[in-house]
């Protein structure tokens, strides 16, 4: 029996003491302890590399059934450079031919298209797991807009507050909300930051950075990240990067998030829409490193987003891989999916300002002249939304004006309409012809709303529209067609003809017989038989 009894190592510890061994006899008696114990297919591949690096048996011989059989897929395995290992680079062989192909002379025609930018990920290395990496918190990319803090931010800001609230509650862990932003004289939104939930808000201020810059925005994250620069702006943290990270699902949000997980060697769920943490048991063995062996990985973000233009809902984790730990475990947020706690400004908070030298090659890029657009409609944190679909094609005006009658009798309310109005050749007359266009549309090429009560009328309830009003607290809907599809996921459903039913919901609401919040918890009204 050798010194080294495989059965008493799990996979990755074996690996570490086979390091140590360079006898053959040795290596091979371990290999016949553990065919003979648990016989785990990656515990015997992991003698055979030890076998093949100090010379006694070549790659071809791995293919014998106690090693990597052919054709086996190594997901997880995460190859070497030489830059890496040296001469114990692990790879695919390459032929002797293939090898004289590759050394000989590029022509011409080679030469012009190797720009630099014809294989982009040519040198890119596969990064193994930090030795002993500690990972705590949950930051939140606090995106600003004309000296302010986005919606989407004080929202995102919000939830992280609450997961981390229960975060300490779940696991007796003090783990603290960190927001970071950059911009030009940014200070006071840091602090702004605090006031809406962080624990501590990092900053870096640069009159360069008042708008979003891709190259530099990706640089100062990651630095910040991974905990670099003066002791003075880092001694408040003793990790090596974040648990966790949150982006709006903004233009600038989806740019930069993406850019950062792959510069901090992570993954990203895109688009979400609600978020909690929870331990989770896997068994496969990408994620395990043993097949048959189950491991249950605490601290788990769980990500919801949805699928298939919001038919379904899929769950996404971000688990780490033996030898590699994604962190931070990263999403983007769809605006108007959380709510923001109370701003509290005297809550206390570290406003903390990051030291990094930005290079002048991230900045050629310049805006040297600017307008700003005429402010679009935002129907984002009203109460109600009325949104009306191609129910009203008999008489589009009229249509049009009943459902804006019917948002003057609430006191916080706006319209909404579908993608079928926008591209429809409905004629509008007068006023209410600007309530047609595009701003107003509610759906996955629209805008998503979450309000108290939403009421659509006319609306079939395509599943690109459920995407931009699925979350919202209570839906009413009106629809002649009993088999319309939005009948499926409304909390109310009537059946009439929306030029009879949406004057008498007005009538209804102005007397007092019909309140949004009566119909959102069951109570109704007068009416509401």
């Amino acid at each position: 029996m050798a010194n080294v009894d495989p059965n008493d190592h799990t996979v990755d510890e074996l690996t570490d003491r086979l390091e140590t061994i360079d006898d053959a006899d040795e290596l091979q008696t371990i290999l016949e302890a553990e065919q003979a114990g648990q016989d785990r297919k990656t515990a015997r591949e992991a003698v055979h590399r030890r076998l093949e690096a100090i010379g006694e048996i070549d790659a071809d011989e791995t293919s014998d059934g106690n090693g990597v059989e052919e054709g086996t897929e190594t997901e997880g395995e995460y190859e070497e450079t030489k830059e890496d290992t040296g001469d114990e680079a692990e790879g695919e062989e390459i032929s002797d031919e293939e090898m004289d192909e590759s050394e000989s002379e590029p022509d011409e025609a080679d030469e012009e298209e190797d720009d630099g930018l014809s294989h982009p990920t040519r040198d890119k290395r596969h990064v193994r797991a930090l030795a002993n990496g500690e990972y705590a918190d949950m930051w939140v990319f606090c995106e600003t807009q004309g000296g302010e803090l986005l919606d989407v931010s004080r929202e995102m800001l919000g939830k992280a507050r609450r997961l981390m609230d229960q975060f300490e509650a779940d696991y007796t862990d003090d783990e603290r909300v960190v927001a970071f932003l950059m911009g030009d004289d940014c200070e006071g939104l840091a602090e702004e930051c605090v006031a809406y939930g962080a624990d501590v808000a990092v900053y870096h201020d640069d009159n360069r950075l008042e708008r979003f810059l891709h190259k530099p925005y990706t640089e100062i994250t990651a630095h910040m990240a991974r905990g670099e620069g003066t002791a003075e702006s880092t001694d408040w943290r003793e990790y090596d990067k974040p648990r966790y990270i949150l982006f709006p699902a903004t233009n600038n949000g989806r740019d930069l998030s993406a850019e950062v997980q792959a510069e901090l060697d992570s993954g990203l769920a895109s688009d979400c829409s609600d978020l909690y943490i929870e331990e989770n048991e896997v068994s496969n063995p990408v994620k395990t490193g043993e097949p048959g062996v189950k491991k249950t990985f605490e601290k788990v973000l769980h990500m919801k987003r949805p699928d298939f233009s919001g038919f379904e809902y899929s769950t996404i984790l971000c688990l780490d891989n033996p030898g590699r730990e994604f962190h931070p475990q990263g999403a983007s947020i769809i605006p108007g999916s959380f709510d923001p706690i109370e701003r509290d400004p005297d809550r206390e908070g570290l406003v903390v300002e990051h030291d990094m030298e930005l290079d002048e090659d991230w900045f050629r890029v310049e805006i040297t002249e600017h307008d700003r657009l005429e402010a679009g409609i935002d129907l984002t944190g009203h109460d109600v939304i009325v949104c009306l679909g191609r129910g009203i094609a008999d008489d589009p005006t009229e249509g049009m004006e009943l459902g804006l009658d019917l948002v003057d009798a609430f006191e916080d309310a706006e319209l909404g309409i579908t993608r079928g109005i926008v591209t429809s050749s409905y004629q509008f007359e007068g006023h209410v012809e600007r309530y047609s266009k595009e701003e107003r549309q509610i759906g996955e090429t629209g805008q998503v709303v979450a309000p108290d009560l939403y009421i659509a009328a006319g609306v079939s309830g395509a599943v690109q529209h459920k995407v931009g009003m699925d979350e919202s607290d209570t839906i009413v809907t009106i629809n002649t067609d009993t088999d319309a599809r939005i009948r499926d996921f409304s909390d109310y459903f009537i059946e009439g003809d929306l030029f009879e039913i949406l004057p008498r919901l007005t009538a209804a609401v102005e007397s007092g017989d019909l309140q949004p919040e009566a119909v959102a918890d069951g109570s109704g009204g007068e009416d509401d038989d």
